[in-house]
């Protein structure tokens, strides 16, 4: 009987030392020279690339196509986003909010209700997680903005983007035109917030001062914002404290 207890001691703490491993995974891989090398990203050959059914903003002249790989749950689990599916098989890859849509998408296709051309919203691999079109902005500015989170390179090298990997933020026309980084270079998105009456964006990013792969407290926060009735999009910072 002891021996089981004992057999029972190891495995749980085998299991707890696994799960403190997997919380501390860094997101950041430096090379010799301190810097970061992004490396390969691996294509996974048993993905099926899908896209769902085209969605219009209001007040745009643009259908956006979200795509992103088929997933296939065991029998019995549930769809991410409470899709409908056919033998475990989720054919829904995105969900659409108010003038937001999310989800864990590949890509962005953009298409003139006018037009048969689609377009792709970014040429390199990217992993997009929400896509937000500002119709307030819009309203007042008549400037049509685009926000993504999203994570565009495999900062902790193990072969592919995910959300182990670093999230950035960018923005766009809503013709998927002008797809630009707005954060900097290897700072984590903490969070971003629009001010209507001011026609601003706000965001929070943290940088990695100590190089240990990780964006902790001992960590630099950095605050930003973008005037988006401005036709350029310049990044600004200012200090809270």
């Amino acid at each position: 009987m002891k021996k089981y207890f004992k057999y029972i001691a190891l495995i749980l703490v085998g299991t707890v030392i696994s799960c403190r491993e997997e919380v501390q995974k860094p997101k950041v891989t430096y090379g010799a020279s301190n810097k970061v090398s992004t490396g390969a990203v691996k294509t996974d050959s048993t993905q099926i690339e899908i896209a769902d059914l085209p969605i219009q903003m209001e007040g745009t002249n643009y259908l956006i196509h979200p795509v992103g790989d088929l997933r296939v749950y065991e029998r019995g689990s549930k769809a991410r986003y409470g899709s409908s599916s056919v033998n475990d098989v989720s054919f829904t890859i995105s969900n659409l909010g108010e003038y937001e849509i999310t989800g864990f998408l590949q890509n962005l296709k953009f298409q003139k209700v006018d037009s048969d051309s689609i377009r792709p919203l970014s040429d390199k691999p990217v992993l997009i997680l929400t896509a937000t079109y500002l119709k307030t902005v819009a309203d007042k500015t008549h400037n049509n903005v685009m926000v993504y989170t999203l994570t565009d390179s495999d900062t902790n090298k193990d072969g592919k983007i995910d959300t182990s990997d670093i999230k950035t933020l960018y923005l766009s026309d809503i013709s998927g035109e002008n797809f630009t980084k707005v954060s900097a270079e290897l700072e984590e998105l903490v969070d971003w917030s629009l001010i209507e009456s001011k026609n601003r964006l706000y965001f929070r990013t943290i940088e990695d001062t100590n190089q240990n792969g990780q964006f902790d407290k001992n960590d630099v926060l950095h605050y930003n914002y973008i005037d988006l009735a401005s036709k350029k999009w310049e990044v600004k910072s200012y200090k809270p404290i």
